[in-house]
């Protein structure tokens, strides 16, 4: 398997001084996150800027639109409608053509499980030959506090778009490994019932009192313990699978998450050095609800930080919880690299 191309779609940044300035955030809360500037979106939905991710990434494959046999698009957060399909406006908009558009939610890592199951589908069938895969969200007011929302990451508004192929690309998938740790579901549903309707029981989103409720019950060790074994085992069997040690990666995407649980989950359980990893970009935008992983891959291969031998480890967590983490080993330069970034 291969990636053909890459591609993201980003609203114009807001800088951490301009967001203080008109009240939206503490700096003291911004500073803590280590963000610099965040992605907001004056108005095209996370659908839409998706679409754009995708019609971007298409061209750079070079593929036809009849080449693509699979569409998935993965969100954390409300698309703009109700009762309808996100996947499919993707496929209408960016492809036009008739094979199978999917949703995929698994919050913050939908971009790699996306990733594990279209895998899987072009395998399944030789006829197959590739897969488009695609993120986006737009985190606005009044449901959505991108800064205090989920204290400690900032939320950033884009899309992001992924080609996935099983004959060509510039990058070989090397390995993918999926874990799920599902004790820990509780984190983000907290102690409230279920609702009827969405907001049923708060008024925007407020994942730090989930989290609390659940922590209240289940204790910090065991959630601790639980996202440790979770997070290693995936990046563990990621390596054995591509027959690599962690010593041989050159390069770490990592989910855009503030600098403190980048600190506690990455740098310091794995001793990765930073700079080593998408960080001095990613807080620049923020996190991208599931498009982490394809904007960072992006972002790497786009500004020619990333050559022809090195091998990227791409590492995804979300809510449930789950963690992936894939391998793949840039083959060539594309023709792509050295073009702007995709701003709206």
């Amino acid at each position: 398997m291969y990636v053909a191309a890459t591609a993201t779609r980003l609203p114009p940044a807001m800088t951490v001084e301009e967001a203080a300035a008109a009240g939206q955030c503490p700096r003291s809360l911004a500073d803590a996150a280590g963000a610099v500037s965040v992605t907001v979106s004056a108005g095209e939905s996370g659908p839409e800027l998706a679409a754009g991710a995708a019609r971007t990434a298409l061209a750079r494959s070079g593929l036809a639109p009849a080449e693509i046999d699979l569409v998935l698009h993965a969100s954390i957060y409300y698309q703009g409608q109700e009762m309808w399909a996100p996947a499919s406006y993707v496929q209408r908009a960016a492809l036009g053509n008739h094979c199978p558009a999917i949703d995929i939610g698994q919050v913050s890592n939908g971009g790699m499980a996306a990733l594990e199951l279209a895998v899987a589908y072009l395998r399944a069938d030789p006829a197959r030959g590739a897969a488009m895969l695609t993120a986006g969200d737009r985190f606005a007011a009044p449901g959505f506090d991108r800064w205090r929302s989920d204290p400690g990451t900032v939320y950033a508004d884009g899309g992001a778009a992924l080609v996935l192929a099983r004959r060509d690309g510039f990058a070989l998938l090397r390995s993918l490994v999926t874990v799920s740790r599902p004790e820990l579901e509780g984190m983000h549903r907290g102690k409230a019932p279920f609702g009827t309707v969405p907001f049923s029981h708060r008024g925007r989103v407020d994942l730090e009192a989930s989290k609390d409720e659940f922590l209240d019950e289940a204790g910090k060790s065991y959630a601790l313990s639980h996202i440790a074994s979770g997070q290693r085992e995936a990046l563990k069997r990621a390596l054995a699978e591509a027959g690599l040690e962690l010593a041989d990666i050159d390069w770490f995407v990592l989910p855009h998450l503030g600098r403190r649980r980048l600190r506690a989950t990455y740098f310091a359980p794995f001793a990765i050095d930073p700079e080593r990893t998408t960080w001095p970009w990613s807080r620049t935008v923020g996190h991208l609800g599931a498009g982490d992983q394809f904007a960072g891959l992006d972002h790497l291969v786009r500004t020619g930080a990333a050559r022809p031998g090195d091998r990227c480890l791409l590492a995804g967590v979300g809510a449930g919880f789950s963690w992936s983490c894939a391998v793949v080993e840039i083959t060539r330069t594309p023709s792509w690299a050295g073009e702007p970034q995709g701003e709206m």
